[in-house]
């Protein structure tokens, strides 16, 4: 709980930024995933757990349809790019064995880092 009647807590709550979604800066950066903060490896097993969305949708918030709904949107978006991805993967990598490179080439790629 923050003491908003004092001072301090009325300057914390100003600072407070809450957004619904993912915020403009970062909706078209790549996710990350922190594994300090998995679900699976913080909690033991058989612990009860609560989601921000099962909760908001307890006390009144309206959208918890619409999310799941662009979550499965995002889910096959995803699921798309990682098939194109290993694709281009698999082309790049059949590329470079059955190209054929001339030893002083080599030498100089790799002096290049490739």
């Amino acid at each position: 709980m923050i003491p908003h009647k004092t001072a301090r807590g009325a300057a914390a709550m100003e600072r407070l930024k809450v957004f619904e979604g993912v915020p403009p800066p970062y909706d078209h950066v790549k996710r990350v995933v922190v594994p300090q903060a998995l679900r699976v490896l913080r909690l033991k097993p058989g612990r009860k757990y609560c989601t921000v969305g099962r909760l908001s949708h307890e006390v009144g918030w309206k959208y918890q349809d619409v999310v799941a709904r662009l979550e499965e949107r995002r889910k096959v978006k995803g699921a798309a790019y990682y098939a194109r991805k290993k694709a281009a993967r698999r082309q790049l990598s059949d590329a470079t064995k059955s190209a054929k490179v001339d030893e002083k080439t080599k030498e100089q790629l790799a002096g290049y880092g490739y």
